[in-house]
């Protein structure tokens, strides 16, 4: 069975989701740990209640993409046995970018979640990006992490239609809740093995 990571910088709504998934049996995958880069995180609380262990790993203000940084949550990952030939790293709202040396390391292990339809909308604040653009759609997609920001390999989207009254807090609310069903069923896809990269697509099996 798969070892499961997950990195938050906050409440870890989706890293909640996951795990309850998990501890009802839905997913087969084995939840060894939770890594926030904020001593602060709600998140942290939250994981230690539904028993998987938590590890605070200061940014102590190095910047995203930062080795120096990264090395520090291989070490973490290291003391718990995890490899990267025996893990799946989710990222559940873990507000730095990963160092090109991470990636690689963990190369098709790591996932992260996007509120958007990528490749519409990458980087911050992609809500409002879609409401200023005037889109009818929006979303959320989960996708593998590759070296660029929000351009790997994509797994699953879900579609979520805007209303001509829509904010960006409404937006995202409803987008929220579409998260919270598809990350889920994107671990489990991984830990069944009914995943393959084949270029840019990825074949769910």
């Amino acid at each position: 069975m798969l070892n499961l990571v997950i990195l938050i910088s906050g409440r870890g709504s989706n890293m909640e989701n996951i795990l309850k998934a998990v501890k009802k049996n839905k997913i087969p995958i084995k939840p060894v740990l939770v890594i926030s880069n904020k001593s602060d995180a709600k998140g942290l609380a939250i994981a230690q209640k539904l028993g998987v262990k938590t590890e605070i790993v200061e940014s102590n203000g190095l910047k995203g993409g930062n080795w120096e940084y990264d090395s520090k949550l291989v070490s973490a990952l290291e003391k718990y046995k995890i490899t990267p030939q025996n893990c799946l790293i989710c990222l559940a709202g873990f507000m730095r970018i990963m160092s090109p040396e991470f990636i690689r390391h963990y190369k098709g292990r790591i996932v992260n979640i996007h509120p958007a339809i990528l490749p519409a909308f990458p980087g911050l604040h992609s809500q409002r990006q879609a409401l200023e653009y005037g889109v009818k759609y929006s979303g959320c997609t989960v996708h593998f992490v590759d070296e660029g920001v929000d351009t790997g390999p994509i797994i699953l989207q879900s579609v979520v239609k805007i209303k001509d009254d829509d904010t960006e807090e409404s937006i995202s609310k409803r987008i929220l809740k579409q998260e919270h069903k598809t990350y889920p069923k994107a671990v489990k896809l991984f830990s069944k093995g009914k995943i393959k990269i084949v270029g840019r697509k990825t074949i769910i099996s």
